[in-house]
């Protein structure tokens, strides 16, 4: 079930620096933010994967973008020049 509002998201966030710590808390969204695998985390927390992936749907919102090569984007750039028409 997720979690619906900001209140609950701060409640849960407050349980856990009150459980682990204001130190691994900042190391558990250090991680997330690396996208570390689930496992590592669960390890270093000694808590499920199932947790890991809760809390990381709890604390935050994953961003995925797709970011061209400069060197592609310069190929676009570039201007050709217009083909002579073809003697034939």
């Amino acid at each position: 079930m997720p979690i619906a509002n900001a209140r609950s998201r701060e409640r849960v966030a407050r349980n856990f620096i009150k459980t682990y710590g204001r130190a691994k808390f900042r190391r558990l969204l250090e991680s997330l933010a690396r996208a570390e695998s689930g496992q590592l985390v669960a390890d270093e927390f000694g808590v499920s994967r199932e947790r890991v992936r809760q809390w990381k749907n709890t604390f935050g919102t994953v961003i995925m973008m797709y970011q061209v090569h400069p060197e592609v984007e310069r190929l676009l750039a570039e201007r050709r020049p217009v083909a002579a028409a073809a003697v034939g």
